[in-house]
């Protein structure tokens, strides 16, 4: 029997991932637009344009890339379970190679500018939502895309990873918003109380990284959006209720 692409409210679903991939991508431009325009551009040679690449990366990785690359599972709903599987996983190794451009990125601007690390409360939840991050991709493919796991404990860790996934875009967003405005205050505080044109564009960024947020929190949450049970999610679940209530696994 075929299972429409939700099955409910098919097309709130439609413009609601429009809207997302629309505001996601938007938020990209306008960091673009941001350091390209007013910070100089970008370059690789340990100057304030390497650290432009910082925020850049920090954006089209940890937050666009990693909240698309969950998306999958509620867009494709219908495809074979490994093949989204796969483009998850992905999806999450491109964000973790630009998430690690970004931080050699800043790195090596502040050894050459002699600017010293890992002070500022931006600088502690951005590194701990990438180290999060390293690791949520490597359990997820040893216990899912190449699994080493037994059934039962993939079963246990199954909503572990589902809600740890949620929590790092927050986290990731969070990151940024801290980011932006420690940027803003180092770059223009003596004029950024008198609306100029840089601190509108980078508070209207942050608006929109919330909104994508906001969105993607909303899809992946709502229970008619959710991918429908296939027989591997289903053992996965009979193994789940093994654990929690006790007894013997059965076939359904």
């Amino acid at each position: 029997m075929e299972d429409p692409a939700p099955r409910s409210g098919s097309s709130s679903f439609v413009w609601l991932v429009g809207a997302s991939q629309l505001v996601g991508l938007a938020s990209v431009v306008l960091t673009g637009v941001w350091m390209g325009h007013y910070r100089g551009g970008f370059a690789w040679d340990g100057s304030a344009q390497e650290f432009n690449l910082h925020p850049l990366c920090m954006v089209l990785g940890l937050v666009f890339l990693q909240g698309d690359a969950i998306l999958v599972y509620r867009i494709f709903r219908n495809e074979p379970k490994r093949n989204v599987k796969m483009l998850h996983g992905i999806i999450h190794l491109l964000a973790l190679i630009l998430s690690i451009i970004g931080f050699v990125a800043v790195f090596d601007f502040h050894r050459t500018a002699k600017i010293p690390n890992m002070y500022s409360l931006h600088s502690w939840c951005g590194m701990a939502t990438l180290i999060l991050f390293c690791v949520q991709w490597v359990m997820g493919l040893m216990f899912f895309l190449f699994p080493v796991a037994s059934s039962w404990l993939r079963a246990a860790y199954l909503p572990v990873h589902v809600f740890c996934g949620l929590v790092l875009l927050v986290m990731a967003i969070g990151s940024c918003l801290l980011g932006i405005t420690e940027k803003l205050l180092f770059s223009i505080m003596p004029t950024y109380s008198a609306f100029v044109s840089e601190g509108v564009l980078a508070n209207t960024l942050g608006i929109l990284l919330i909104c994508f947020g906001v969105l993607l929190g909303f899809l992946i949450t709502r229970e008619e959006y959710r991918r429908p049970p296939n027989p591997e999610e289903e053992a996965l679940s009979v193994h789940f209720k093994t654990l929690t209530e006790g007894g013997s696994p059965s076939s359904p």
